[in-house]
C-alpha cells in the first residue's frame, strides 16, 4: 500500500518525501559543572587531575554507603531499582528530545514516557503473576487484569503506535522513525536490564548485591591502578583507560568477589529467594539453603598442595560463581561503558548528565551494571536454578478445583509407587 512512496511517485523530491535532517550530529549542550560549591572551595589549590580524583573518590564514598544503605532497606530495593531505571532513561531520552524538540515536532517526549509505562506495565505485570500468585487469587480484580495481562500490555503499546503514525509530519518523517528507534532501543537497553535486574533479585539478594558489588569494585579499581599506574592505552572509545588499569582492576575483582562471596553466603537474609508471604503481607527471606550456600570441602589440584602444603581447602560453591561473575564483570562488562562511551563521542557529549559531580548521569554509573544484569540472569537460568516448589504450587493454585484434585490424584499415585508414600489400603469386603 505504500507502493508510490517508495517509488518517489508523490510528486516530491526524493530527499523530501523521505524527510533528511540538516545535520547529521546534533549539538547538545555541553555539560555544566555542578560540584557542589563547598568541595569547589576545599579543592581550589590542587591540580585539575588531583581535584577530580578527590572529588569521584568523596562521591564514589558516598554512592557506596547509599548502596549499603539500600541493602539495609531489604526487598524496598525495588523501588530504588525502578526509581534509577526511569532516571536512565530520561536522561537518554533527554539527549534525543533537544534533537528532537528543535524541529518543533510533535509527541516524541509524551510518546517516550507512554512506551515506558507500557512496557513497565508488561515486565512488572509478569513479576506480580510469578511470584504473587497467591495475592493474585484473593483480589477478584488482579485475576482479571492477570489473566488478560498480555493482551491489555499489547493492546496498550498498539495505541501508542497508532499515535505515532498519527503524530507523522511531511519532510521529517526520516526523524520521526529515527527517533522512534531511539526510544525503543533505549527501553531494550534500560527498561528489559531493570526487569532483569529484579528477576535476579527474586533469587536471593546475593545476586543482586554481589553482582553489583564486583562492577563498583571494579570500576573503583581499574580507575586507581589506571591513575597510579597506567601508561599503555586501552582502547580509543576511552582514551583514559589503561591496560594497567584493567588488569589491576581484574586481578581486585576476582579477589574482592571471592571473599565478599564468603561473608554473604553466611547469612539467610542474602541467600534465600526472596518471596512474598501472603498470611504475613510482607516478603520473607527464611529457607534452608541450599548447596550452593553450604561449607564443603574440595581437593586441591597436586600443583597447589605443593606450594600451600595443603590438601583440601572448606570454601560455599558459591565462591566459586563469584569467580565467574567478577571475571565477566572485568573482562567483558568493561565493554557496557565502552559502547557508552562510543555513545556519547557520537554526540559530542561527555555525560550522559550532571546528576552527580565527578561521575556525570545515573547511566554514566550504570552502564556496565545493565549489562552484568543480563549476564546473571542468563547464568542462573543456566547453570543455577532448579525447579521451583514454590511457583509450581502456585500455578496449581489458580486452577480449578476438579484440576487440583486430579493433580494430587496423580502426585499421590507416583509417591506411593516410589515407596515414599504407603500404598492404599485394600477396601473392606
Amino acid at each position: 500500500c505504500d507502493g508510490e512512496d517508495r517509488l518517489g511517485l508523490t510528486g516530491e523530491p526524493d530527499g523530501e518525501a523521505d524527510g533528511d535532517s540538516k545535520a547529521d550530529t546534533p549539538e547538545i549542550p555541553t555539560s555544566v559543572d555542578n560540584t557542589p560549591q563547598c568541595l569547589n572551595k576545599a579543592l581550589e589549590g590542587l591540580s585539575s587531575r588531583w581535584r577530580n580524583w578527590w572529588i569521584r573518590g568523596i562521591l564514589s564514598f558516598t554512592m557506596i554507603s547509599g548502596f549499603f544503605l539500600i541493602i539495609y532497606l531489604g526487598p524496598v530495593m525495588l523501588i530504588i531499582v525502578m526509581t534509577v531505571q526511569i532516571k536512565c532513561f530520561q536522561e537518554i531520552i533527554t539527549i534525543g528530545y533537544r534533537v528532537y524538540h528543535s524541529y518543533d515536532l510533535p509527541w516524541f517526549r509524551t510518546l517516550s514516557w507512554y512506551f515506558l509505562i507500557c512496557v513497565n506495565y508488561f515486565f512488572y505485570g509478569e513479576t506480580v503473576a510469578d511470584y504473587f500468585g497467591v495475592l493474585v487469587q484473593k483480589e477478584e480484580p488482579l485475576q482479571f487484569l492477570v489473566r488478560y495481562h498480555r493482551f491489555i500490555s499489547f493492546t496498550l503499546y498498539l495505541a501508542g503506535f497508532c499515535m505515532f503514525v498519527l503524530s507523522l509530519v511531511k519532510k521529517h518523517y526520516r526523524l520521526q522513525f529515527y527517533m522512534f528507534a531511539w526510544t525503543h532501543v533505549t527501553l531494550l537497553i534500560v527498561v528489559t536490564q531493570s526487569h532483569l535486574v529484579i528477576q535476579n533479585l527474586f533469587e536471593g539478594m546475593i545476586w543482586f548485591i554481589v553482582p553489583i558489588s564486583i562492577v563498583i569494585c571494579n570500576d573503583i579499581m581499574a580507575y586507581l591502578f589506571g591513575f597510579f599506574f597506567g601508561r599503555t592505552p586501552l582502547i580509543k572509545l576511552s582514551p583514559k583507560k589503561t591496560w594497567e588499569g584493567f588488569i589491576g582492576g581484574f586481578l581486585s575483582t576476582v579477589v574482592f568477589g571471592f571473599i565478599f562471596a564468603y561473608l554473604l553466603a553466611q547469612y539467610q537474609y542474602f541467600v534465600c529467594p526472596v518471596e512474598y508471604d501472603s498470611e504475613t503481607n510482607r516478603f520473607a527471606v527464611e529457607c534452608q539453603p541450599s548447596e550452593l550456600f553450604v561449607m564443603q570441602e574440595y581437593r586441591l589440584p597436586a600443583a597447589l598442595q605443593n606450594v600451600l602444603r595443603w590438601k583440601t581447602v572448606k570454601m560455599y560453591p558459591f565462591q566459586i560463581h563469584s569467580v565467574a561473575l567478577s571475571t565477566f564483570a572485568s573482562l567483558i562488562g568493561p565493554f557496557g561503558g565502552f559502547f557508552a562511551s562510543g555513545f556519547k563521542r557520537a554526540f559530542k557529549i561527555k555525560d550522559f548528565a550532571n546528576t552527580i559531580p565527578g561521575h556525570g548521569g545515573i547511566m554514566d554509573r550504570f552502564d556496565c551494571q545493565y549489562l552484568m544484569a543480563t549476564f546473571v540472569h542468563v547464568y542462573i537460568a543456566s547453570f543455577i536454578r532448579g525447579p521451583n516448589p514454590s511457583k509450581v504450587l502456585q500455578q496449581v493454585l489458580v486452577l480449578q478445583p476438579e484440576q487440583q484434585l486430579s493433580i494430587f490424584n496423580t502426585l499421590r499415585s507416583h509417591l506411593q509407587d516410589k515407596g515414599i508414600l504407603p500404598p492404599p489400603r485394600p477396601e473392606a469386603q
